[in-house]
């Protein structure tokens, strides 16, 4: 029985003939807008850090557009309504897990309108408290707010801020009474403590590192898993009984939705890699971020789980932000 046998060239014309895969066709091929929602801070160092790696790795430039405003909004609902290509990214912060449980109307849909690429850095948070304030940690602090309800109060940075909600959850965790004083800005509720008009604030903890160190303020806790280097005498949170008080700042990168599934897995592992490098975390380590990165699925998990957790503290504090 006679087999036929393909010629070579026919074979080879076959399989040029196939669709090639996304990454094949040279991705990035021109220069990548990356959307920041803030213009200061975290989100400012991490925005020049990945342009300037990326645009060494994928050999295309990457181009920063800082679009601060509405908590990170302005910025979301842009990327949002960007095309699918892979072209427009968007580095977000932990807002974009909480906004759509503090508005009603939002331009865009957090789990609709983004494909997860990363999370990119965490910040930890400590609760921070005047000098007057007679508590020495975290018991000492909810005893003295349940034998005077009332009467000790917290600033933030305005309703709905991650050092407001982290405040809240306290709140929630203790069954204590102490009253929100809202400022425009989380560096002025800090100032507000430090002239003694506020007792307490929950801070990041660069933030709040020289203030501590000078004795300026008090740190009773660090609300994250470990301690952290540069407050090695604080405890965690855990260690002072209330394992459920972790509040973290957290940024990440997230594309529009759409987006073909090669390229998100291209961009995840270029900025894992730079993200892991060394290199990378001696430089965030020095203002204190802390590289974290995650698969695509591990982010989407992540984001679906801050916002399950801070809407239900939303919910319990009953907090209500005009839009």
């Amino acid at each position: 029985m006679r087999t036929s046998k393909v010629p070579l060239w026919l074979a080879l014309l076959a399989l040029l003939a196939w669709p090639l895969p996304v990454l094949a066709q040279k991705y990035p091929e021109k220069s990548i807008r990356l959307v920041v929602g803030f213009s200061t801070g975290a989100p400012y160092i991490l925005a020049l850090l990945i342009a300037d790696k990326l645009r060494e790795s994928m050999g295309q430039s990457v181009v920063p557009d800082f679009r601060a405003g509405a908590g990170g909004n302005i910025a979301s609902e842009l990327v949002a309504k960007a095309p699918s290509d892979g072209y427009t990214l968007l580095l977000t912060a932990s807002t974009i897990a909480v906004s759509p449980n503090l508005f009603p109307k939002l331009g865009y849909d957090t789990f609709r309108d983004f494909a997860p690429i990363t999370l990119l850095a965490t910040v930890p948070t400590v609760i921070v408290v005047h000098p007057s304030v007679p508590a020495k940690d975290l018991d000492e602090l909810v005893r003295l707010a349940k034998a005077h309800p009332g009467k000790l109060n917290f600033g933030s940075g305005g309703f709905g801020t991650s050092n407001h909600l982290g405040s809240e959850l306290f709140k929630t965790l203790t069954k204590i009474n102490i009253v929100h004083v809202p400022y425009k800005g989380a560096s002025i509720a800090l100032t507000a403590m430090l002239s003694g008009e506020v007792d307490m604030v929950t801070s990041t903890v660069p933030s709040t590192i020289p203030l501590v160190n000078s004795g300026r303020i008090r740190a009773l806790a660090v609300l994250a898993p470990e301690r952290v280097a540069t407050l090695p005498k604080v405890p965690t949170s855990a260690e002072a009984g209330m394992p459920e008080l972790v509040v973290i700042s957290w940024y990440g990168l997230v594309a529009p939705a759409g987006v073909n599934p090669d390229i998100i897995e291209h961009l995840n592992a270029e900025v894992v890699k730079l993200m892991n490098a060394p290199e990378t975390r001696t430089k965030l380590a020095h203002v204190e971020l802390d590289a974290a990165t995650s698969t695509p699925t591990e982010f989407a998990k992540f984001v679906r789980a801050e916002y399950e957790k801070w809407g239900r503290v939303i919910k319990e504090a009953n907090i209500r932000v005009q839009q």
